[in-house]
């Protein structure tokens, strides 16, 4: 059973940075692939960005395209999102998301990952 601890939420001014974090724990970190997902009220759970971390390559939406990154800490079991020129239509509760089996083609959806953290808000106020 994969444990997923989130960290890093808050309020921040539109253009501010922050960073989240997702610690991983329950398995071998190296197997799985993990993704960021946000979800606001009325909306579908949106994906944001993942990391294969056997392969290392990274995927992210257009809409974070070139503001946001997502890493990797091996040795900590955790991943990062770090989240540049952030903007109101940034604000949603982000969720951490795992799985240990996932297909290239199938990372970008929210119903193919297995686990799931309790999630962070970020407000991003203008």
């Amino acid at each position: 059973q994969v444990q997923l601890a989130e960290s890093g939420g808050g309020l921040v001014m539109a253009g501010g940075s922050l960073r989240l974090a997702c610690a991983a724990s329950g398995t071998t970190f190296r197997r799985l692939t993990m993704g960021w997902f946000r979800h606001t009220p009325g909306k579908e759970r949106e994906f944001v960005a993942a990391i294969r971390l056997n392969y290392g390559s990274t995927h992210y939406a257009d809409s974070v395209k070139g503001r946001f990154t997502i890493s990797k800490d091996t040795a900590k079991s955790t991943v990062y999102l770090q989240m540049n020129g952030l903007r109101p239509d940034d604000t949603a509760v982000y969720y951490c998301a795992a799985d240990a089996t996932m297909i290239l083609s199938s990372i970008r959806t929210a119903s193919q990952y297995d686990y799931w953290g309790q999630g962070t808000q970020v407000t991003v106020s203008s």
